[in-house]
């Protein structure tokens, strides 16, 4: 896990040794254990190191092939790749490395690395750049063309603070944002810069993009024949995806939930680890919203995990908020991001790799919605979601060109109506909400986040599985659910599930009057929104549905400050949105 940026440069362009210096800079935190560059005629490349695998000789770039490489992520099956590619004289240890060897042996290398990853190549063979990213979107890569050429980083926010891109926000991804918790698509909140697609290789020559292939993180699989059939192979495939994501040369722990997709990985870790397995777990302190602890302890202390709870108070939330927000440039208005933020700042004391379980619920068919979907006509219901302000009367455009993006997703999507659902969120909630959130939040700290459920095996595994096994008798994730009851029955994997929740509302309640007046202040807020109803909306934030939308209006409000007009975010929620 790493931060990674750079330029493929126009004919005669070239790159102040200053500004590369600042890229270093601001993705520091994201590699806080060594930086290294390098530049070409056809490149500028630098990277900042967290050191999970090699520690001794895998810094970066990479040289070999006639290429360099600097990467972010792992490679899970570095191994097997290396006794595949036997006779290359490799120089190091890294998990880096085989993507040298494989770019120049195969044009669609892609296919055979299991990991999350984002990985540029100065090809000087054959003289091109080349871009590529995990077909997941696990790790993040944004573009910025320009003057010089295309530029490319981890995080926006490095392309703005390096003048590669300039700092300036688009209202209607905002719009999106605050109806939809997330923005869509190739285009980010910034005008002018870019998300690489999820899966998207990209080849650069003089500045330019001539080549772009795309690779599907759902490939064809075979179908078991039966239920027991299916729960053996599932067992297969999950002990090995597990195995793989814990190769680490770090120690390493788990976010524990009181979910089954945490929980399932949790009794794997504790099959396969000759250790005690270390386990973290969020709770909070307003009774709002139900508490995971107790029933992630219990599933904890059936396996002997270690286990570490900790408590996420009001009074936390007003203080970090501005700095949580801050690790948000791409900005996901998930109230989600509070509990893991804390966590990979508790966890980052004894582990610096932790697992988790994002990606269960968008594999195996977990969410209401997704069964909503796939009931027989005349039951079925289109998966649409709802935007946050509709019918509140808040926003100065109560239209619906927010949705584009979401309802192209949904008209892009193939397979059964409960696969369409699927391939709908594993195309855009998936990579533009949960794996950001993980993403910024973990990286905060310098800790790497892994998740096994987005494994290209698994989700063959899980794709060719008929529609019963994945959604049964009005529970998702049924054969999950099965394999669960029989490997950890203490994580009561057929209890219905209460939901995560973050008492965000009850929070924002008790200080709506406060809240409101300094959130409607704010000038990208005032740009959406009738302020005066701002002040109302935060007046009777104890509803729900107030609640949320005022949620997403004081991320707004944040966001905008520190990301749109590039000014500090020190203090707590109150003192900076009460600085002019």
């Amino acid at each position: 896990m790493c931060g990674i940026a750079g330029i493929a440069f126009k004919p005669g362009a070239r790159l102040a040794a200053d500004r590369l210096a600042t890229l270093v800079a601001a993705l520091a935190h994201r590699g806080p254990d060594g930086s290294g560059q390098h530049v070409s005629a056809r490149a500028a490349l630098v990277q900042t190191r967290l050191a999970i695998i090699d520690l001794a000789t895998g810094d970066q770039p990479l040289f070999g092939a006639g290429a360099a490489l600097i990467g972010n992520g792992e490679i899970y099956n570095n191994p097997e790749l290396r006794r595949d590619l036997a006779s290359c004289a490799f120089r190091t240890g890294s998990d880096c490395e085989p993507p040298l060897y494989l770019a120049r042996a195969a044009a669609d290398f892609m296919g055979q690395l299991r990991g999350m990853y984002a990985i540029a190549i100065d090809d000087a063979e054959e003289s091109v750049v080349k871009l590529l990213r995990d077909p997941f979107g696990i790790k993040p890569l944004y573009l910025a063309p320009g003057p010089l050429g295309v530029a490319f980083a981890s995080e926006p926010q490095a392309l703005i603070a390096a003048g590669l891109a300039a700092r300036s926000v688009d209202a209607a991804k905002l719009h999106e944002l605050i109806q939809l918790q997330f923005t869509t698509g190739a285009t980010t909140a910034f005008t002018g810069i870019e998300r690489v697609a999820p899966g998207a290789m990209l080849t650069l020559r003089d500045g330019a993009v001539i080549a772009r292939a795309d690779h599907d993180p759902i490939e064809p699989g075979t179908a078991p024949q039966g239920e027991d059939a299916a729960l053996a192979a599932l067992d297969r495939v999950m002990a090995e995806t597990v195995e793989l994501h814990q190769r680490s040369d770090v120690p390493y722990g788990l976010f524990l939930s009181g979910g089954i997709d945490s929980a399932a990985i949790l009794a794997l870790m504790a099959r396969l680890d000759t250790g005690r397995v270390q386990a973290f777990t969020a709770g909070f302190d307003h009774g709002s919203v139900a508490d995971e602890r107790d029933a992630a302890a219990a599933s904890a202390g059936a396996v002997g995990a270690r286990h570490e709870r900790i408590e996420i108070t009001e009074a936390m939330m007003w203080r970090h908020l501005p700095e949580i927000i801050s690790a948000m440039d791409d900005p996901v208005a998930d109230y989600a991001i509070i509990p893991t933020w804390f966590l990979a700042r508790h966890a980052r004391g004894s582990v610096k790799v932790v697992l988790s379980g994002e990606g269960g619920d968008e594999i195996f068919a977990g969410y209401g919605r997704y069964r909503a979907a796939a009931r027989a006509w005349p039951f079925a219901r289109r998966m649409r979601r709802h935007g946050a302000f509709d019918g509140l009367d808040v926003l100065r455009d109560a239209g619906t060109a927010w949705r584009s993006g979401i309802d192209r997703a949904h008209d892009h999507a193939a397979g059964s109506a409960l696969a369409r659902a699927q391939r709908e969120d594993i195309a855009e909630w998936l990579p533009n909400d949960l794996l950001i959130k993980l993403d910024r939040c973990l990286m905060a700290h310098g800790v790497e986040g892994r998740t096994p459920f987005l494994d290209r095996e698994v989700a063959r595994f899980a794709f060719a599985l008929p529609d019963g096994l994945r959604a049964q008798r009005g529970f998702g994730k049924f054969l999950l659910r099965r394999w669960l009851e029989r490997y950890l029955p203490q994580a009561r994997p057929f209890a219905r599930k209460q939901g995560f929740d973050v008492p965000v509302a009850g929070w924002i309640a008790g200080q709506g009057a406060r809240l409101g007046a300094l959130v409607a202040r704010s000038p990208m807020v005032g740009q959406l929104t009738q302020p005066g109803r701002v002040i109302d909306l935060f007046a009777r934030a104890a509803d729900p549905r107030a609640g949320v939308a005022c949620w997403r209006l004081l991320f707004l409000a944040l966001w905008y400050r520190r990301h749109g007009l590039g000014l500090p975010c020190d203090g707590n929620v109150f003192d900076v949105l009460a600085e002019r």
